[in-house]
């Protein structure tokens, strides 16, 4: 009896030292946090989406300890995330108001914002479409119901910042209208689109540039639409589509900005994702991607004489 409570005991002593040794190796395992190793959770507007990922494929490539773990959202529910501090760090396609600005300060988060890149919200029609052409007050006028009744207008969905920027752009708060409605995601807004001639999508530009795998075929199935911006002083008569070049120019009437919120308040894996992004690497990555970097990188040229 007392040699079975001996080896009871011995056995008890065993497991509790193995635990403590498991604990101790995987604390070993978890990299403290620095601008780049550790983790930080990053709530990003999903329309966003194609260039964040290359973003932060590249950053772990370069920092293979680093786990920024990015959770794609509505903008909506981005700023809910945000605001109520279930995020320290978001990815936005505007700049917070004031009251945000205040509500954040309010709660110790004072947010350091930075806009990383410039997008074009981007109207595209099906293939066999003859529109290949359109204006800024024409769009207005769709959006309110007041043309082309016939055509159906498509968006990502009801809560996605493309929508509130097509609420600020018409002044209709309410998209009542049969013809103007939400399917899921950007990817199948393209989807649609290249299912259906009679309609106009409206998407990210990003989102049309080297596609993934399963929406690549429906990108080939559909062109995007030029615009007229007719209160242009500059080229009142003349249509352009998204480009850099044209984004650049400000020649392309429909842009918005895409914005890093760092509400982290330290020197943490957030700042040093965002460092990554606002940096050559970073813009370089936007540059390639078809968007407009918010600096563009400079290009050193070597010239050499042969004598």
């Amino acid at each position: 009896m007392m040699k079975n409570k001996t080896a009871c005991v011995i056995m008890c002593f065993i497991a509790f030292v193995g635990i403590q040794a498991c604990k101790q190796k995987t604390a070993t395992t978890v990299p403290e946090e620095t601008v780049n190793t550790g983790s930080v959770k990053i709530a990003a507007d999903e329309s966003c989406q194609p260039i964040v990922d290359e973003e932060a494929y590249v950053f772990k490539q370069l920092n293979t300890q680093a786990k920024p773990d990015i959770l794609y959202r509505s903008e909506n529910s981005v700023l809910r995330l945000l605001l109520n501090d279930s995020v320290r760090f978001a990815i936005l396609s505007r700049e917070l108001r004031p009251d945000e600005v205040k509500l954040l300060k309010d709660k110790t988060l004072p947010p350091v914002i930075n806009r990383f890149a410039i997008d074009a919200v981007t109207f595209i029609v099906n293939q066999a479409s003859k529109d290949t052409l359109t204006s800024v007050n024409e769009i207005k006028k769709m959006l309110n119901g007041k043309t082309k009744m016939g055509i159906d207008i498509v968006f990502d969905n009801a809560n996605s910042s493309l929508v509130r920027y097509l609420r600020d752009l018409s002044g209709n708060k309410d998209f009542k209208l049969k013809n103007i409605f939400a399917v899921k995601n950007n990817k199948e807004v393209i989807k649609y689109i290249s299912q259906h001639p009679q309609a106009i999508g409206i998407t990210g530009f990003s989102w049309l540039n080297d596609p993934d795998a399963d929406y690549a075929e429906s990108v080939k199935k559909v062109k995007i639409v030029a615009v007229k911006d007719e209160n242009s002083k500059d080229a009142p008569n003349q249509y352009f589509k998204p480009s850099q070049t044209t984004l650049a120019l400000k020649q392309y009437p429909f842009t918005r900005g895409l914005y890093l919120v760092n509400c982290t308040g330290k020197l943490g894996l957030g700042s040093g994702f965002a460092y990554f992004v606002l940096g050559d690497r970073g813009q370089r990555i936007i540059l390639r991607s078809g968007i407009l970097p918010n600096s563009i990188p400079q290009r050193e040229i070597v010239i050499k004489h042969n004598y």
